[in-house]
């Protein structure tokens, strides 16, 4: 009996995970559809196809400006969108279940914060020039900070495991206080560049290249496979720590593995596209309301829905309002009400 309940289960994951996953492909067509040329969602996929077949005659009629447009402009900015969204959801979805907080997002360890200090002061310094160079200052803002938050919570304890949720996100609201007030003296100093990062703290996926596209991509899959292989053992965790070590799991080595993962995924996304909140927040907080607490099945329906999320708000901001503002002005105003109101709403039950 308990084998049919768990195969049911899993065809029902399976299923959803599917059908998640041709929505996401609708809307990524519809997105590359729209914009300042409208371009006809069938024309979008002949134009895929083509690429993807490499045969001339599926795409015969089609100008060559559609092509240009579709394949060197929007598409590689929808494609990065969507590898954000995925990383960000499945970022958050590693932190809540580490730290067994489900207020926890990609930003509880102050990533975010060091990442912003780090593209802040290439910004300053004139690097945008560069090819790389601020998205690569970010990056490596967003793992100092990690290593010294892991350096900071730091400790022994009876059970051996040498990290705590709480010196964790202690450590992180530390950092990400005494980064913040670095930002605000940059800001300072700044003087016309000021505007630059300001309008790099609030988000945006403008001007974004199939470089981009894949190296969030490459971090995605990796964090991906280590999530699944470590979903286990994160359920298992999520019993307690002595339960967790009775049942054979070495805690340290999983809790610093996915920490670490998390972490990649959400200095990858904001070295690229700058800060998008409520993403890890909001999203695994919903899908654990429909799948369960089970991270099998949490990871891959968080990570698509983080996508189509993502997506759809960056076609608003780029096709749909009359002047583009940064995504992470939209899905704070949309993410922060309906967060408010999921969270008043598991009070009152």
């Amino acid at each position: 009996m308990n084998t049919v309940v768990k195969a049911i289960k899993k065809r029902r994951t399976g299923t959803l995970v599917t059908l998640l996953s041709f929505s996401l492909l609708l809307i990524v067509m519809i997105s590359a559809s729209m914009g300042y040329v409208n371009i006809n969602t069938s024309d979008v996929g002949r134009i895929l196809l083509w690429k993807l077949t490499n045969n001339p005659d599926i795409a015969a009629n089609i100008t060559e400006t559609a092509r240009v447009i579709i394949l060197d402009i929007r598409l590689p900015r929808i494609l990065t969108c969507a590898a954000v969204g995925g990383a960000l959801a499945l970022s958050g979805t590693l932190f809540q279940g580490i730290l067994l907080n489900p207020l926890a997002d990609p930003y509880t360890l102050g990533v975010s914060a060091g990442a912003a200090f780090g593209a802040c002061i290439a910004i300053i310094l004139n690097l945008g020039t560069f090819f790389v160079s601020i998205p690569l200052f970010a990056f490596v803002g967003a793992i100092s900070t990690l290593v010294l938050v892991i350096f900071l919570s730091g400790s022994s304890n009876k059970t051996g495991s040498n990290f705590s949720s709480n010196n964790l996100i202690l450590s992180g609201i530390i950092i990400a206080a005494i980064l913040s007030a670095g930002i605000s003296f940059l800001k300072y100093i700044a003087d016309e560049q000021v505007s630059v990062i300001i309008f790099w703290l609030m988000g945006s996926f403008a001007s974004k290249t199939w470089v981009d596209v894949v190296a969030v991509s490459s971090f995605l899959t990796i964090g991906f496979f280590i999530s699944i292989l470590f979903a286990r053992d994160l359920n298992i965790i999520s019993l307690g720590e002595k339960s967790a070590s009775s049942l054979g799991v070495d805690i340290k080595k999983v809790v610093v593995i996915l920490l670490v993962t998390g972490s990649l995924l959400a200095a990858i996304s904001v070295s690229v596209s700058g800060i998008i909140g409520f993403v890890g927040l909001l999203i695994p907080h919903m899908v654990r309301l429909i799948t369960g607490p089970d991270n099998l099945k949490v990871i891959p329906i968080s990570m698509i829905s983080g996508a189509i999320l993502l997506v759809f708000a960056d076609t608003i901001t780029r096709a749909v309002l009359v002047h583009e503002i940064p995504i992470g002005v939209l899905t704070a105003l949309i993410g922060g009400p309906v967060f408010c109101w999921i969270f008043k709403k598991s009070h009152q039950k």
